[in-house]
């Protein structure tokens, strides 16, 4: 199974996509770690992104997807995966369904989750309060919510267009949640 996870910050990707590489045995793939990783090991795309991120500015799509494209020929991908944080925008939408298709790979599914902007920032805020993170301080969320509406809630339409968008509730305890998800997916 092939998945990617959309959804505001906060809204439990990164949690449920954990869940769902335990259930279905197939790699989480989180572009953030991607960078991180990539950066940390020195790879000549690594250092590409290191170069960028030195220089204040935001890693381009071009050394990203190549970063995707580099992970998803690794092993542990045969028989699926699941995206976290990718595609954010539809240039990146376009380019990951270029990719899959030359890989001959193409997406099952996309699951976005379906949490209201207040439940969001009160879940950062819990987070907030036990981790310190700055990205999930309220103001700096809501901030994020914003550029999430205008650039990343499109792709959702994007991949309703090729029927392949399966909404969740992402309200509630997380094994309901869990649950719901696993259904969408066995009826898609």
């Amino acid at each position: 199974m092939r998945l990617v996870l959309l959804g505001a910050p906060g809204s439990g990707k990164g949690t449920q996509a954990a869940r769902l590489r335990e259930h279905f045995g197939i790699a989480h793939i989180s572009t953030g770690d991607l960078l991180r990783n990539a950066v940390k090991a020195g790879t000549p795309l690594g250092l590409q992104a290191k170069a960028v991120m030195e220089s204040g500015q935001l890693v381009s799509d071009a050394i990203v997807l190549g970063m995707l494209e580099e992970r998803l020929a690794q092993p542990d991908t045969a028989p699926g995966f699941i995206l976290d944080g990718y595609p954010r925008n539809l240039a990146q939408a376009d380019a990951l369904d270029a990719l899959l298709a030359r890989l001959g790979q193409p997406l099952d599914a996309v699951v976005k989750f379906d949490v209201p902007d207040e439940v969001i920032v009160g879940r950062c805020e819990i987070r907030y309060a036990a981790e310190g993170r700055a990205d999930d301080h309220p103001d700096t969320v809501r901030k994020r919510l914003a550029i999430y509406a205008e650039q990343t809630a499109p792709v959702a339409g994007f991949y309703q267009a090729r029927g392949r968008l399966a909404v969740v509730d992402g309200v509630g305890p997380v094994d309901e949640v869990s649950r719901r998800i696993v259904g969408a997916l066995t009826r898609a």
